[in-house]
């Protein structure tokens, strides 16, 4: 009993501090995406925002019943849905009205994003946990980890082709990734349900 405890207490610090590296990046990657007039950074930041409001429902969720797990994971999975689709509509908007990114700008921030997710999922997968939050935590942080390498190459051939189309396209590729996200963690989820319903 009291190791079930001791693991949620590290799973519940564990969460705090990847939502509180997530809402610093959320920040940031903001304001660098404004000044840098970036798609991608932008795309980033908000998806780290999404992350940040996630780990927050699966903080609370630590040691509560399955029900509420899975409920918190769907929630998660919905949030990625709807973040795809804002980057998609931005994406879009940016095309149509033009956009100058600053490719320096878009590479720095992306090596800083890429270092604090690395940690984020370091300290996820250290709790080789099979709880269905802490699963969609680590998908989070992997698909924003491998959306900043794309963001670096993106600001490298933006500064090489003095070009905005590299921005454009990694925005898109950024909200590919947080569609199938959104989709791995809800048929997750919607797995953990039935064999819940099993039992």
């Amino acid at each position: 009993m009291s190791g079930g405890l001791g693991a949620e207490a590290v799973q519940r610090r564990t969460l705090l501090v990847v939502l509180v590296l997530n809402a610093a990046l959320f920040v940031g990657l903001g304001v660098g995406g404004l000044l840098a007039d970036s798609s991608a950074l932008l795309a980033n930041a908000v998806d780290n925002g999404s992350d940040a409001a996630v780990y927050l429902i699966g903080f609370l969720a630590v040691g509560r019943a399955m029900i509420w797990k899975t409920r918190a994971a769907w929630l998660s999975g919905i949030m990625l849905l709807i973040f795809a689709a804002g980057v998609l509509a931005d994406v879009a908007r940016r095309w149509i009205v033009g956009t100058d990114p600053v490719g320096w700008t878009m590479m720095g921030l992306a090596v800083v994003a890429a270092v604090v997710n690395l940690i984020c999922l370091m300290l996820i997968r250290r709790q080789d946990s099979d709880d269905v939050n802490m699963r969609a935590a680590e998908t989070f942080s992997f698909n924003d980890f491998a959306s900043n390498g794309g963001i670096l190459v993106a600001g490298g051939l933006v500064m090489a082709l003095n070009q905005a189309w590299p921005d454009l396209l990694v925005g898109l590729i950024v909200a590919a990734i947080a569609l199938k996200g959104g989709l791995d963690i809800l048929k997750d989820a919607r797995g953990v349900a039935n064999k819940g319903q099993a039992q």
